[in-house]
């Protein structure tokens, strides 16, 4: 049977909510609000890029060049926001774009020597807010929360994959769309 903190499984409020604050990804999502912050503040106040162009120049400085789908992709963010991300990144000087030879449709997105020096500025302060925060934990809970974050995250890629959910219908936002069977 399983277990959460000697209660079955199923006796959890996590495992079973009655309400919003016993939703897992709602209470993610309040912890990222809360413990994102200072990240932003940092960007923002003293680098003068948003959160998503970190987001980026990051995933540029570890895996870059990549193509603009393939950034969207490893930084788990939708196209289009991505593109006008890249744009603003170029203008600001911190990532250029470069067509490739073989074929000038494709168009590699790079760091620049100035969104480098952004990331090597920026990260260890990122970093040494990461530490602050899971100094809540001791070493044993950090190690086990990575364990189970990976877990999840594994859960989470094959629920997706095997979802059989409608498309998202942004063009249809902001309207109160009925539940089937709802007369």
């Amino acid at each position: 049977m399983n277990r959460c903190g000697g209660l079955p499984l199923a006796a959890h409020r996590l495992a079973d909510p009655a309400g919003l604050d016993d939703l897992f990804l709602y209470r993610l999502t309040r912890l990222l609000a809360v413990g994102g912050a200072p990240v932003i503040r940092l960007c923002e106040g003293r680098f003068g890029i948003t959160r998503r162009e970190w987001r980026l120049i990051a995933v540029l400085v570890e895996d870059g060049p990549l193509l603009s789908s393939e950034l969207a992709s490893r930084a788990h963010l939708e196209r289009g926001p991505t593109s006008k991300t890249v744009s603003l990144l170029v203008a600001k000087g911190l990532v250029r774009r470069t067509p490739r030879p073989q074929d000038r449709r494709l168009v590699d997105v790079a760091i620049t020597e100035e969104g480098r020096a952004i990331y090597a500025a920026l990260f260890p302060l990122v970093a040494k807010l990461n530490r602050e925060l899971l100094g809540a934990l001791g070493a044993a809970e950090v190690t086990q929360l990575d364990a189970m974050l990976t877990r999840l995250q594994q859960q989470a890629e094959a629920w997706l994959a095997a979802a059989d959910l409608p498309k998202a219908d942004r063009q249809h936002r902001g309207r109160v769309r009925r539940a089937v069977g709802d007369d």
